[in-house]
């Protein structure tokens, strides 16, 4: 069973960054993506990207955010840049078509 850890939340202030990083235990053929659930909401797709790299992003997101994935490492990042408050939740790395997850990493953006 692959095994997701994700690092680098936190709290920043509105227009600030952080950068999110996933560690997979093996090698992923599957496209990977970034989620975030907010208090009370459902959980969101935020980014995508395939193993050949093509990308999409959530509309709020869009032109902020960049996903990137190293397939040697078996890594995948989110860049956010420009934070706003709206963007805070508990951040997740998935392994899209399937059932794993990472533990989440909280992001609080403050205004």
């Amino acid at each position: 069973q692959v095994q997701l850890v994700e690092s680098g939340g936190g709290l920043v202030q509105a227009g600030g960054s952080l950068r999110l990083s996933c560690a997979a235990s093996r090698i992923i053929i599957n496209s990977m993506g970034w989620y975030r659930q907010a208090p009370g909401k459902q959980r969101e797709l935020v980014a995508a990207i395939t193993r050949a790299g093509n990308t999409n992003y959530a509309d709020s997101v869009k032109g902020r955010f960049t996903i990137a994935r190293d397939n040697a490492k078996n890594t995948v990042s989110l860049q956010m840049n420009s934070l706003k408050p709206e963007d805070t939740g508990v951040y997740y790395c998935h392994v899209i078509g399937s059932a794993i997850w990472g533990q989440g990493t909280q992001v609080t953006v403050s205004s």
